[in-house]
């Protein structure tokens, strides 16, 4: 049996094709059996549609056969052509056989209940075993091919030989086995660059030990910039507009050293009158008018600009 299934011929691969989707109504039934809770009553419309799709595809499936081939075709094009149009035949033969099972499977769910789908699976199980290639399906499809009475060689061409495949665990399979490779490409190369890497870091601190010129030039610099050698000169910063325009942000002149004066008597003017102070007091008059004189830091006028008040003195708080 398992070489008859696994036969490596055109032959074996459309068999395996049928096979491959004979338990494909088994999930479709215990998924809905879930959906509908168990029950297998459903309303009669739903029955009805699933019957009536059901036996119109049983009805296709044993009516429709392959075109005739054209007149004139040598060996060769008649065997590739006739086994083209067998493929498509039982393909199509598939595709009539899984269209009421999922009729049948949303009627039953429509309905709420099995025996729709029951009525589905009755008629579209026997026409997965119409799409097998068995000898009187080879035999009509053949006879059909040859009604213009061009021989066709479709016995020879399904004896050719051809890989054992399966229709959609063999591509995924082979995506699989397409996926591994390529990781197993890029994992060598990945590693082979980090030996390289690696092996170029060994390699330049073998230099850097043999030949310290960076520590000596390092070293220097550090030195250069302990003694202020190596330090940038920095550039002279200028006033903003703003400072520059204002005149009350003008720096105050230095205080001048008072100049000893000669203690002589001198007159002072007082309210009664004039009068003559001489001592430490007259010295200290003499000194106030000096600074009052030359105007420096400590002038009215500087401190009356700066407290907006203009020719005005403050008021006394002596008693």
């Amino acid at each position: 049996m398992i070489d008859f299934v696994l036969q490596p011929t055109q032959e074996g691969e459309l068999r395996r094709r049928v096979l491959f989707w004979l338990p494909a109504p088994l999930p479709v039934l215990g998924l809905v059996y879930l959906l509908v809770g168990g029950a297998f009553s459903a309303a009669g419309w739903t029955i009805l549609l699933a019957a009536s799709v059901g036996v119109g595809t049983l009805l296709l499936a044993m009516i429709v056969q392959p075109t005739p081939l054209p007149e004139g075709l040598a060996p060769p094009v008649s065997a590739r052509r006739s086994l083209h149009r067998f493929r498509q035949f039982t393909q199509l033969r598939v595709a009539l056989a899984l269209v009421p099972m999922a009729i049948g499977a949303c009627a039953a769910i429509a309905g709420g209940g099995m025996y729709p789908l029951f009525a589905a699976l009755a008629l579209a199980w026997p026409q997965l075993l119409l799409a097998m290639p068995t000898f009187f399906t080879i035999t009509k499809a053949r006879r059909a091919m040859e009604a213009w009475g061009t021989t066709a060689y479709l016995w020879h061409a399904l004896s050719r030989p051809a890989k054992v495949t399966w229709p959609i665990a063999t591509p995924l399979a082979r995506s699989y086995r397409a996926w591994r490779t390529d990781r197993a490409r890029r994992l060598a190369q990945q590693k082979e660059q980090d030996q390289q890497q690696e092996k170029a870091w060994k390699e330049a601190v073998a230099q850097e030990k043999l030949n310290p010129t960076e520590t000596v030039a390092s070293a220097k610099g550090e030195q250069e910039t302990e003694d202020g050698s190596g330090l940038q000169r920095t550039r002279k910063l200028h006033a903003l507009p703003e400072e520059t325009a204002d005149q009350d942000n003008e720096p105050t002149a230095l205080i001048p050293k008072p100049e000893p004066v000669e203690e002589s008597p001198e007159p002072v003017q007082t309210a009664d009158g004039p009068s003559s102070v001489s001592g430490p007091s007259g010295t200290v008059n003499r000194a106030a008018r000096h600074l009052l004189d030359q105007g420096g830091a400590l002038g009215l006028n500087v401190r009356n600009r700066r407290r907006g008040q203009a020719n005005r003195r403050p008021p006394s708080h002596k008693p």
